[in-house]
């Protein structure tokens, strides 16, 4: 079983408040005796791609395929995601939130997509079929490389931004789009109503749909829509996280605890998040299941074999040190 828990080992910061006289006694037997293995850090939708044989193409290719799961026909086209998102000036840094705490509804998506459509036309015109989803097709592929918004959420934007020789046409119109956005009507409501206004989109997850393969023989336990969207594309079986835990054993289990305190440096919710996954790994421990613990934000991860809790000469530390 591969667990999937992204934030688990949070930046210095967030761990040094959050560790404080907190104890995990599962979790730090299993960082001590379990055996460190190489893994990607380039979010759990990479993970998840890797995991279903869904190849990776200029980036992995999340917004055909979410395309389809939310009704739409990608065709031959080469689309990215153009998720709407907050940017707000934290000291010397850009930091980046995300569509879900925007609370963004259907009408006021619209509206901004009418108003995007209207100024820049057919050449960047977003599809909001979702609120927090929005989709953008291109005519031919672009030379460029993007980073998914999971990664990119809470942090700093500027070692994030897309990469590649066609990069600097989309940061030009994202400027421009940016001054677009700031005195809009939707906008300026929210921040009357005292919410985050929608001042930019992160581009992200591009490519074509891949051709389809046999079904995925895998089970996995997810209830993020990105990740049902790759399931139901790949033919996987899936159940809730909450059922698939408490009737079955899936071989993957994204456990998303941690990500909201993670993304927004909240250590209080953190450390709440973190005790829950400790009880779940006490409960594996219990039953002397084999399973991978990792964190596809950090590319770290841990083996848990039945013989790992026979090495008592490794012996725990405490989370600010385990978790470092």
């Amino acid at each position: 079983m591969l667990l999937l828990v992204p934030h688990l080992f949070p930046s210095a910061r967030l761990l040094e408040v959050a560790s404080q006289n907190l104890r995990l006694p599962a979790l730090e037997t299993v960082l001590a005796r379990g055996s460190r293995q190489a893994f990607a850090d380039e979010g759990s939708e990479a993970a998840l791609c890797q995991m279903l044989g869904i190849d990776r193409q200029q980036d992995w290719p999340l917004a055909p395929i979410a395309l389809q799961a939310d009704g739409g026909d990608p065709g031959r086209d080469y689309w990215l995601r153009a998720d709407p998102v907050h940017l707000g000036v934290m000291r010397d840094r850009i930091v980046l939130a995300d569509s879900q705490a925007l609370e963004l509804d259907q009408a006021e998506a619209d509206a901004l997509v009418a108003s995007i459509h209207g100024h820049f036309g057919d050449s960047f015109s977003p599809l909001a079929l979702q609120p927090r989803r929005w989709y953008l097709r291109l005519p031919q592929a672009p030379q460029m490389s993007t980073t998914p918004l999971s990664c990119a959420t809470g942090r700093d934007i500027d070692p994030l931004q897309p990469r590649g020789p066609d990069a600097s046409h989309f940061r030009a119109l994202l400027n421009e789009l940016q001054m677009l956005l700031h005195d809009h009507p939707v906008n300026q409501r929210r921040e009357a109503r005292g919410q985050l206004p929608v001042n930019s989109l992160w581009i992200w997850g591009g490519g074509v749909l891949p051709q389809a393969r046999p079904p995925a023989t895998l089970k996995v336990a997810a209830d993020h829509p990105d990740a049902l969207a790759l399931l139901s594309f790949a033919g996987a079986a899936r159940v809730s996280v909450n059922a698939g835990l408490a009737k079955g054993r899936p071989d993957v289990v994204l456990l998303e605890a941690l990500v909201a305190a993670g993304q927004s440096g909240d250590a209080f919710g953190w450390r709440e998040g973190v005790r829950e996954i400790d009880k779940l790994l006490q409960g594996l421990l219990q039953d002397g299941l084999g399973f991978t613990l990792a964190d596809p934000l950090r590319g770290r991860a841990y083996a848990w074999r039945r013989t790992s809790r026979f090495q008592l000469w490794l012996r725990p530390s405490r989370p600010e040190e385990a978790l470092r």
